[in-house]
């Protein structure tokens, strides 16, 4: 568990349901300083994404943290959402009410850039996105990797996707930007399929969310709610309640990086046409094979691959935040 000061994170999201989970836990965590939003095109179009951020940041008492309209497609596929898993309006057609303020007059690279330099210790960056943003900030302003202190992001799999057999939607959706993310010269933390999917809230803690009176608890409850631990489940069984985490637990991990097992591996993604396109091809290997033995080795960025967490940890911390906070941990 981290002490001492907090830890300054800037989270770029598009936020749907679990995003709007992550933006939760980072403005009641006392460990985080959070201090902007960035939104992408992803689960829903940009102009949407914008709206639900601005909207959960009021629900959880931090209206005021800067939040920053970012790129509307990614840097070569056309924009391709995931409505389908979190409702229309991407926060699970909750009938959320509209936000009462506007985003920051600046673009999502330009706030980053900003924010990132401005910050008197090094930045931790989340994304919980397409990476289409933190691509654009990379090439645009390079300098702002000598104050990033991490990048944790959501995305990849070492095992199998879920936007393709091999692919995992937020690199799937922008794979030349997530390429460029892993070559950003900075400390990566990939929490991708392999522990995203297995941070589960059981059904009684939920629907204590969803009774709670306080509003960042509910909607937390709301959330998890609209995120079935098994999809398909029968609406007779009594775990229906059950919520992933999903890309909060990237921002746990932050908080708590014990509670994960990472190997620091090898990992490029696979830019070509075709079946594999958008893989996070992660190198697993004791030591080399024919390949490289034949046509020479390939220098390839490490990244610090979760391939384990301590589900009940990062459960157990999560409610306790979520439940306990009165007031908000964000930069003034």
């Amino acid at each position: 568990m981290t002490h001492g000061q907090p830890i300054p994170v800037i989270i770029d999201c598009d936020t749907g349901v679990d995003d709007a989970l992550a933006l939760l836990f980072a403005v009641r965590h006392p460990a985080i300083d959070l201090r902007a939003v960035t939104c992408v095109a992803g689960n829903t179009d940009v102009d949407g994404v914008v709206r639900n951020t601005l909207t959960v940041l009021e629900q959880a008492g931090a209206p005021e943290i800067p939040v920053a309209r970012g790129a509307e497609r990614p840097l070569i596929e056309p924009p391709r959402s995931a409505r389908h898993v979190h409702g229309h309006d991407g926060m699970g057609d909750l009938g959320l009410p509209a936000p009462r303020r506007t985003p920051a007059e600046v673009d999502a690279v330009t706030l980053l850039r900003r924010e990132i330099l401005a910050s008197p210790r090094p930045v931790t960056l989340v994304p919980t996105a397409p990476l289409t943003n933190i691509a654009l900030l990379l090439r645009t302003h390079p300098e702002v990797t000598r104050n990033i202190e991490r990048i944790v992001f959501m995305g990849g799999a070492a095992g199998a996707g879920n936007a393709s057999p091999v692919a995992e939607f937020n690199v799937w959706h922008d794979p030349e930007a997530a390429a460029i993310l892993l070559t950003a010269g900075v400390p990566i933390t990939m929490y991708g399929l392999d522990v995203f999917t297995r941070v589960v809230v059981p059904a009684a803690d939920v629907r204590r969310l969803r009774a709670a009176a306080e509003p960042g608890a509910r909607l937390a409850g709301e959330l998890l709610a609209h995120r079935p631990a098994t999809p398909g489940s029968r609406p007779d069984d009594p775990e229906e309640d059950a919520g992933g985490l999903g890309d909060a637990g990237a921002v746990c991990a932050v908080v708590d990086p014990d509670g994960l097992v990472t190997h620091r591996l090898p990992v490029e993604v696979s830019l070509a046409p075709g079946p594999t396109r958008g893989q996070t091809v992660v190198d697993r290997r004791p030591r080399i094979g024919e390949a490289e033995l034949h046509e020479g080795t390939r220098e390839q960025p490490l990244v610090d691959v979760a391939l384990d967490v301590d589900v009940e940890r990062y459960v157990k911390l999560y409610l306790g935040t979520v439940e306990g906070a009165g007031t908000a941990s964000h930069a003034g």
